[in-house]
């Protein structure tokens, strides 16, 4: 007969058990403040290498925040007036002429469908269907405040997620200039030696969070740059700048941002007619793949060192929780946790793993 066995559950245990579900709960109704927070901390790891060579002049680290931030928005501001109207200007004409885009579009669907047989009323129906103009803008338009800023429980629609970024611009400033006092009153909540090793580890998230961003920056501002460039050169003039601004800003998004950035030029393209569509889609093939085998690897990839699978994974959550700004935001905070999966549990199970060897083998 199998003895019984009695399941007892100690106070301790009982009361760590109700604190975590209070915990979870309470962390469920702040989870907007806690994305707040994720974007201040890396707006604050992206900032920090200006703010310390500022510091490095003999400034105090809050007037450094302070000059770091208004020559940002002086540069933001200058850009904004140089470019922005003709940026807008472009952008607006592309809306204006997207219907007569589309009926292009639709007409060298049929016509290729008919020269390859598929004269089926059915085929055609369905061609019709998925050019229809009325059913795209419905969808882009239900979809793109969801894509753009997030999902509305978070960011509560265009306003509220403005207001959010600027207080996590406000948040990123303050961390920057008491990131010692702050860091250090986290820290000493941990016990001895883990307060120690957490400290240490600040340094390199940091620069793993920031320098994923700067280089994604970068990244996109070269292909943007660069795309705008060639699509005057080929002929498509009247949109460039608008075309390589959308694309650049698409394209930080990894992975699924390239893709997206080209649908605009292609559909333009083809109402062009001749050999530009076969150009322009060259051109994006080309720049797809200079910034993966070239770019991402020189200025993102050795930031992050982190799997691709594990980057997909993060950039999906990141748009599910906060659009387009979540896919720029998660991946770095994926990147952080691996330095310390890496420095305070792989290495230290790699070198005690070493020892035990080193004991066992027979002198």
């Amino acid at each position: 007969m199998i003895p019984k066995r009695l399941i007892s559950i100690s106070p301790s245990s009982l009361l760590l058990l109700v604190g975590s579900g209070v915990l979870l709960i309470i962390l469920w109704q702040l989870r907007n403040l806690l994305v707040i927070l994720m974007i201040a901390v890396v707006i604050a790891s992206t900032l920090a290498p200006l703010v310390k060579s500022v510091e490095k002049r003999g400034i105090p680290s809050w007037l450094a925040v302070i000059l770091v931030y208004l020559g940002l928005l002086t540069l933001m501001t200058g850009i904004s007036l140089i470019l922005g109207p003709t940026i807008i200007a472009q952008i607006q004409r592309l809306l204006q002429k997207l219907p007569g885009y589309l009926d292009i579009l639709e007409t060298e669907f049929q016509n290729w469908a008919t020269r390859r047989g598929f004269t089926q009323p059915e085929v055609l129906d369905f061609i019709n269907q998925l050019l229809d103009l009325q059913s795209l803008v419905s969808w882009t338009l239900s979809y793109s405040q969801k894509f753009l800023i997030g999902v509305g429980g978070v960011t509560r629609g265009i306003l509220g997620g403005v207001f959010n970024v600027i207080l996590a611009v406000l948040l990123s400033g303050y961390m920057l200039s008491g990131s010692k006092k702050l860091i250090r009153g986290i820290v000493n909540l941990f016990p001895h030696p883990w307060d120690e090793r957490l400290e240490a580890q600040v340094v390199p998230i940091s620069q793993r969070m920031g320098g994923y961003i700067q280089g994604r920056l970068l990244v996109s501002f070269i292909l943007g740059s660069a795309i705008s460039l060639a699509l005057r050169f080929l002929g498509i003039s009247e949109f460039a700048l608008g075309l390589g601004t959308i694309a650049g800003i698409t394209n930080l998004i990894p992975f699924f941002g390239p893709v997206l950035g080209s649908i605009p030029a292609l559909i333009v393209a083809i109402a062009q007619g001749g050999w530009v569509f076969l150009w322009v889609l060259l051109l994006f093939l080309f720049v797809q793949n200079v910034e993966t085998y070239v770019l991402d690897p020189l200025l993102v990839g050795s930031s992050v060192n982190v799997s691709p699978l594990y980057q997909l994974l993060a950039v999906l959550s990141g748009v599910q929780i906060l659009g387009i700004l979540g896919a720029l935001i998660v991946p770095p905070w994926v990147a952080g946790a691996g330095v310390l999966l890496h420095n305070l549990y792989l290495t230290p199970k790699l070198q005690s793993q070493g020892r035990a060897i080193a004991i066992s083998e027979p002198k």
